[in-house]
């Protein structure tokens, strides 16, 4: 059978004062009603039944996931007990699945993304599917077609080809500077590394066993103790002894048999409040509104963002990011927003935890 898993873990913190420790950024519903989360598993409609959906989230949200996916049944809602990284939750989740259907195929999607169009991203999920399974061993990862030189994302260089939209992996590369990212766009050769992917259930646990040995051994000890385990110390205790790691620096980026499913869509990471923006028009001055009630007089090139009906006004001024949550707002110039996380850090310190 064929699962989906979504992680929906992180705290987003550079989307504070929404995004909260309380209610991350995968559950805020600033995208006409709904959430990032509720986006995410409204893509796999069509290609997963809902019993094969499974969500791995931190502990301390399971009831909001439930609340928000009411079609995903509870026991598939994976509730991490403290935050030790992708390959740690993935290795988790694929533990859990193997117990209940040992023959899987495993796909891992991310909440934090706006894909389009739909159609065009779910051919690619098939095509990457259909590679896990005729090569049982290998493992799958999805690349997206470049539409800029980021800098901001990891790069996969393309190798063989080896069926429609899928290659070997040459080989990864880490976050690049601008010129070498030209480069790599030039080419032709090289997908922006998406943070998705496809594989055995069996596969990706060999291959965790072969890199990550004490991980492994510590996710299996997991699992098997899971519905005795799961909310308590132990679980805790056991999970905080997994050392941290990422799944591309833990195992993809040593495997020696990776493909890379290429997909040519509009792939949209939110990790901002100006990518937030991006997914909203402007009004002729430039004004991206991602707020029910917002009013821009003079100026432009603003962004608002609210949950609630309250008004914000930005009157005569230019280029700013006006961010209202019923405790704290935040008001800071464009460039400046990828300091929003440094923000929290001195929040923290002032304040405590009071506006975590």
């Amino acid at each position: 059978m064929r699962h989906a898993v979504i992680m929906a873990g992180g705290a987003g913190t550079r989307l504070w004062p929404l995004s909260r420790k309380r209610r991350p950024k995968q559950l805020l519903r600033l995208f006409d009603g709904a959430s990032l989360l509720q986006i995410a598993r409204r893509r796999l409609a069509g290609l997963f039944p809902p019993e094969n959906v499974w969500v791995i989230t931190s502990a301390a949200y399971l009831d909001q996931v439930a609340r928000e996916l009411p079609d995903v049944p509870r026991e598939n809602l994976i509730g991490e007990p403290a935050v030790r990284d992708t390959a740690n939750a993935i290795g988790l989740a694929a533990s859990l699945l193997a117990r209940r259907d040992p023959d899987a195929t495993m796909a891992v999607f991310t909440a934090d993304h706006i894909i389009e169009p739909i159609a065009d991203f779910a051919a690619a999920i098939r095509a990457g599917l259909d590679a896990a399974e005729r090569w049982p061993t290998r493992l799958v990862t999805f690349g997206i077609t470049p539409r800029s030189p980021h800098t901001g994302y990891g790069y996969v260089r393309r190798g063989q080809a080896l069926g429609p939209q899928t290659y070997r992996v040459a080989e990864f590369k880490e976050k690049p500077t601008r010129e070498v990212a030209e480069q790599y766009v030039r080419s032709g050769e090289y997908c922006w590394n998406s943070g998705m992917f496809a594989w055995r259930v069996a596969a990706i646990r060999t291959e965790l066993e072969r890199q990550l040995p004490e991980n492994a051994a510590l996710l299996g000890e997991l699992a098997a103790n899971w519905t005795t385990w799961s909310g308590t110390p132990r679980a805790g205790e056991c999970f905080g002894r997994l050392p941290k790691i990422s799944i591309d620096f833990g195992v993809l980026e040593k495997a020696s048999e990776v493909l890379v499913v290429e997909m040519n869509c509009q792939w949209l990471d939110v990790g901002s409040w100006t990518a937030i923006a991006a997914t909203r028009p402007a009004d002729e001055a430039g004004n991206q509104p991602v707020a029910p009630r917002a009013l821009f007089v003079g100026g432009g090139n603003n962004v608002v963002v609210s949950e609630d009906d309250h008004l914000v006004v930005v009157l005569g001024a230019s280029d700013l990011v006006v961010v209202h949550s019923p405790d704290a707002t935040l008001v800071c110039r464009q460039d400046d927003v990828e300091r929003v996380k440094e923000l929290v850090e001195l929040c923290r310190a002032r304040f405590g935890e009071r506006y975590e």
